[in-house]
């Protein structure tokens, strides 16, 4: 009667492919919720090296749950996926943090400044500073459809020193600095928390890298999504993670 491994006959239950640790934790709420609900979800941990992309591709999945749109962009232009997708997630923010001073209007002329080397989340730091008055970007620029280097600031009136380091390093360095951008999963190893002890914290409204959950294109209208969907958007969902994680990761929905 119905198309779908959620509503097959042997009652097979939906593979989501997360990774672990946070998402594994949300997952198995998720699956509780959805259960209630009539539908059976099987939280499916990818460790390693291994892609939830290539898996979810091939059919080993029928769901996965760990990523923001432009990396799953990027991983459709490099291998050809036939994904999309159906939901955002939770966002886990990126902050400035300081020893220092309280917000980054504070920061004075000179300032040094730490920002991830990485594409993506030098990007990020940098629309926060755009956000925050401090810095202007090309014209042009869509976080949406590509990245933003240092080579993309167009005026830094403040004349900010920015230092590029991996964000493992700039969350120990902190002190060094005086204000840095630390990537949530590095800046709570450090017991900093974004909301709680952020001076400026990223935009979780019209946010590409909020994360998602992605279905292959030929399930996109497939009636145990919506189900799936509903199962995440739940307020049990949405209460578990502002209690367990108390800021550190933000549901968007």
């Amino acid at each position: 009667m119905f198309h779908g491994p959620a509503f097959s006959a042997d009652n097979r239950p939906l593979k989501v492919g997360v990774r672990g640790g946070v998402d594994e934790q949300i997952w198995e709420v998720v699956a509780q919720v959805a259960k209630k609900n009539g539908l059976a979800v099987e939280p499916v941990v990818i460790t390693g090296t291994a892609s939830p992309n290539e898996a979810l591709n091939n059919g080993d999945l029928d769901a996965n749950a760990f990523q923001h749109i432009p990396f799953l962009k990027d991983q459709i232009r490099q291998r050809g996926y036939k994904l999309v997708s159906v939901a955002n997630t939770l966002i886990s923010p990126i902050a400035f943090y300081s020893r220092k001073y309280k917000s980054l209007e504070a920061l004075p002329q000179g300032a040094k400044v730490g920002i991830p080397n990485d594409p993506s989340n030098q990007t990020r730091a940098l629309v926060v500073l755009r956000d925050h008055g401090l810095v202007t970007l090309r014209d042009g620029f869509d976080p949406y459809t590509g990245t933003a280097t240092l080579a993309d600031v167009t005026s830094n009136p403040r004349k900010l020193e920015f230092v590029e380091s991996a964000s493992v390093v700039l969350a120990r360095s902190l002190p060094d600095v005086d204000a840095a951008a630390i990537v949530n999963s590095f800046a709570y190893q450090a017991g900093l928390i974004a909301t709680r002890d952020g001076i400026a914290v990223e935009k979780k409204e019209n946010n590409p890298y909020v994360n998602i959950i992605a279905v292959r294109e030929a399930d996109r209208n497939a009636p145990w999504v919506p189900e799936l969907v509903r199962a995440y958007h739940s307020d049990e969902v949405r209460q578990f993670i502002l209690s367990k994680y108390e800021g550190s990761v933000i549901p968007v929905f």
